[in-house]
């Protein structure tokens, strides 16, 4: 599928933390095709699973990217002369200041559209004039009579925002939830080229659930597969207006490679140098305690897991309008499957030798 018309369907798709069925879905239509066998367990990732051409059983590398995205809560049903209302909390990380005149979907018994709005600041109390909204602050009105309203929609329902994406400049294309519906996309590149490609080890894609809220798909994601390695696929802060951090990546500069706590020196080498063998440019950024990743979960399970990290550059996280650059999605699947074609047999005993050696 052409790249931009895989991310339209992924960002496009609603699935809040906690609600990723419609997004179970869509994966599992899409990497059913260049795999051997696509389930889904009990908290609702979902696992494609590629046998390599080595031995069986081989050694397992398993991709993390989560599918989940940030959302809302409804909170509690409002009436106002007989008109409902909805007041809403987040679900993950929203940065409030963008919620106001968005469009919504409410996930009730039926999808009701909505917006999301508030008092004209002429309106507001004086001393709430002039000041950032708070949620009390804000209303999702779906323009429904509240007899209505309370047939659909009950305290605890989803909300998710109701954007579409659009094309910028050159590669460039904006919208929601490309956190990190982006890196999925990634991943189907990757297995889609691995169809063409030899490798010796098994890879276990993952769409992780609820990354957002709590790294619950990774953490029991890597517990139950055991993998041999891990990867987390995620986005990255990139460069933009008023930026002074120079640390940071630039759009259409390419992969980010972490390291730092969360990352295994030698899963850290070998991409660097999978990515030297197609010429391919990375960037580097340090993480001096935990990534905010699915890194920080599957590093740990069971005895531990050596963990590379991944990230795509976007602009405007946990926004509406996340903006990131096509070919950087394009390269980083690329350069997973070249990482992957290049795992051998001594993989796991190399990296172990040059950790002992720096010692």
């Amino acid at each position: 599928m052409e790249p931009f018309e895989l991310l339209k369907k992924l960002t496009e798709t609603h699935s809040p933390s906690g609600y990723e069925q419609p997004i179970v879905e869509l994966i599992s239509q899409l990497w059913e095709p260049y795999t051997d066998s696509v389930t889904v367990d009990r908290i609702g990732s979902v696992f494609a699973t590629k046998l390599g051409t080595g031995v069986a059983p081989g050694p397992q590398l398993m991709l993390a990217a989560h599918m989940d995205e940030i959302g809302l809560m409804v909170t509690e049903l409002v009436d106002h002369n007989g008109y409902g209302f909805l007041h809403v909390t987040n679900v993950g990380g929203v940065d409030i200041r963008h919620l106001y005149a968005q469009n919504v979907i409410v996930h009730g018994r039926r999808d009701l559209n909505g917006v999301l709005a508030s008092l004209p600041v002429r309106m507001l109390p004086s001393n709430r004039r002039n000041q950032p909204f708070g949620f009390e602050d804000l209303v999702v009105d779906p323009g429904l009579p509240m007899e209505t309203l309370q047939e659909l929609v009950d305290v605890g329902d989803f909300v998710s925002f109701r954007q579409t994406l659009r094309k910028l400049m050159g590669k460039t294309v904006t919208g929601k939830a490309l956190d990190n519906r982006a890196s999925v996309a990634a991943v189907t590149i990757c297995l889609e080229q691995l169809g063409n490609r030899h490798h010796d080890w098994d890879v276990v894609a993952v769409g992780t659930a609820q990354e957002e809220t709590r790294l619950l798909g990774a953490y029991t994601g890597a517990f139950s597969k055991n993998p041999d390695a891990t990867i987390a696929i995620d986005v990255s802060f990139a460069k933009g207006a008023g930026l002074t951090d120079k640390g940071l990546p630039e759009l259409n500069s390419g992969p980010v490679l972490d390291i730092g706590p969360n990352v295994h020196p030698g899963m850290y080498k070998a991409l660097q140098d999978a990515a030297a063998a197609i010429e391919m440019d990375v960037s580097v950024i340090i993480h001096t305690r935990g990534s905010g990743t699915d890194a920080f979960g599957l590093q740990v399970a069971r005895s531990g897991v050596p963990t590379g990290l991944i990230s795509i550059p976007v602009r405007y996280m946990h926004t509406m309008v996340e903006t990131i650059n096509i070919k950087d999605v394009e390269r980083t699947g690329r350069l997973l499957a070249e990482f992957i074609s290049r795992l051998g047999s001594e993989f796991l005993q190399d990296i172990a030798l040059e950790m002992m050696d720096n010692e």
